[in-house]
């Protein structure tokens, strides 16, 4: 248990980033180059983040299923413009109990293949339709940059894979988990995402329509929290996913499917963090109150755990997560940096001062020093932290949105772009060739992030060529 100081985001922000992911013992490298081990306390929010986003799902009629690791290879080439996606990134099993296969594994890196293979099984009629499956486990991509959650070879997410009777109603299902992404990472996560379509540079591989959320990170960088996409029926033909209509005649499913991975721990991270460690949402903190009891002998001891250990029950009591930090031997300073390292979001201290006035101090973790400090009565605590965590929770994401609103510029020439792009995000009228974003990722290093679904209507001149657009697309630079 280090005090030493994590670097300045001022200093080098991918530095501060590694060391606080480490540091407040969220995940630490694992001995397989590109893996991580996700450390409980990164668990933990995980958890909470995969019980918020499972219960939306199931609210909108998924299930929950659990499909193989091991895709066989013929698979994989069934959809020709998918494995040419992925093929740079497959790790291949070529022998199983001392013997060569017959046909080598691929380790999933996505799993519509096999699931395409599956519920060629098992539709059959317009009956069937719609499945509406999703899955939480894990996926192995050979990425030869890696970062720890934003992009590792093996990741946790879940998967929705969709079939349906029509193009409208999978188009449907692609909105409306686009809208669950949306809403967890607003209302939970306090991240001010934008929802969007990819240009077709940047659509996933094999799909038709791919949408997606991405946030602005405070170094200004997009980053791309998780995509929804529509396939049409590329990948019902490929596995001949097919059903008899209502006049008995035999057609192809329309799929979709859809995830959202640890990246988004990631996003948390850099959207919220500062120099002190993480700052954490309320809503999905791993815990949401420390509790300090503060003490020199065994006298004021006694009766500070006393006062110490009611709080402790009635916090609990109304469902609040909370820790008790009655370690002895380290100083009271020692563990407020131990948990402002870890972004609880409520610290409460209990001193023998406190216990003769019938109050408390609480310090709020987004808001550093005296600031964030006051002292309330102990008759009505639960309420006042209830309402602190709350008043938390929706200052995280005015922050975060008014940063983001702050950098993203209309550039009025290419050139401005070009310099807003340095350290900034660009909204600006493309004339959706792929040759004018091709040149701006070649001027700039950016890409085109998100073409919002808001679109201000009417026609513009593309920022890049001059030539007619009429829509408005996000370039910035991304992880």
């Amino acid at each position: 248990m280090s005090e030493e100081k994590l670097p300045t985001r001022a200093e080098n922000f991918a530095e501060w980033y590694n060391q606080l992911v480490l540091r407040s013992e969220m995940a630490d490298y694992a001995p397989v180059r590109g893996c991580m081990v996700v450390r409980p306390y990164g668990w933990a929010l995980w958890e909470n983040m995969t019980a918020a986003l499972d219960k939306e799902f199931k609210a909108t009629g998924h299930v929950n299923a659990a499909f193989p690791m091991l895709i066989p290879m013929s698979f994989m080439e069934k959809e020709k413009e998918h494995v040419a996606g992925f093929a740079p990134e497959l790790a291949v099993v070529t022998h199983g109990g001392g013997e060569k296969l017959e046909e080598p594994y691929v380790v999933r890196p996505t799993s519509e293949t096999i699931i395409g293979h599956m519920y060629a099984k098992w539709i059959k009629s317009w009956r069937d339709l719609p499945v509406l499956i999703n899955q939480w486990g894990s996926v192995l991509r050979w990425e030869m940059r890696t970062k720890l959650f934003l992009r590792t070879a093996e990741f946790y997410w879940q998967e929705g894979h969709t079939a349906h009777a029509s193009a409208e109603e999978a188009q449907e299902e692609m909105y409306r988990i686009l809208d669950i992404y949306s809403n967890f990472a607003i209302n939970e996560a306090a991240l001010p995402v934008i929802k969007g379509y990819k240009s077709d540079t940047e659509r996933f591989a094999g799909a038709v329509i791919t949408t997606s959320i991405e946030g602005m990170m405070q170094d200004k960088k997009a980053l791309q929290s998780a995509t929804s996409h529509y396939f049409g029926q590329n990948f019902a033909k490929a596995f001949e996913i097919q059903y008899l209509d209502k006049n008995n005649t035999l057609q192809f499913c329309e799929t979709s499917s859809w995830g959202l991975s640890t990246r988004m721990v990631g996003a948390i991270i850099m959207t919220h963090g500062d120099d002190a460690g993480l700052v954490l949402p309320p809503r999905i903190a791993p815990i949401q109150v420390v509790i300090v009891p503060i003490f020199k002998n065994d006298e004021e001891k006694n009766k500070v755990m006393e006062v110490a250990n009611r709080i402790f029950a009635e916090l609990k009591a109304a469902g609040i997560r909370l820790k008790m930090d009655d370690r002895e031997g380290v100083t009271p300073g020692f563990k407020y940096n131990y948990w402002e390292l870890r972004g609880v979001p409520i610290r409460v201290e209990v001193g023998p001062k406190d216990v003769e006035k019938d109050s408390v101090a609480l310090a709020r973790r987004d808001v550093p020093g005296r600031d964030g400090k006051s002292f309330v009565p102990q008759a009505g605590l639960v309420r006042a932290i209830s309402g602190l965590l709350v008043e938390i929770q929706d200052s995280l994401l005015k922050r975060a949105t008014a940063h983001r609103d702050a950098n993203i510029h209309d550039p009025k020439s290419y050139d401005e772009m070009k310099s807003i792009l340095e350290s900034g995000w660009a909204l600006s009228w493309w004339c959706e060739s792929k040759t004018c974003e091709a040149k701006v990722k070649e001027d700039t290093k950016a890409t085109t992030r998100v073409i919002p679904l808001d679109q201000p209507g009417g026609e513009g001149k593309c920022i890049v060529c001059g030539d007619k657009a009429v829509k408005k697309v996000y370039f910035a630079k991304a992880y």
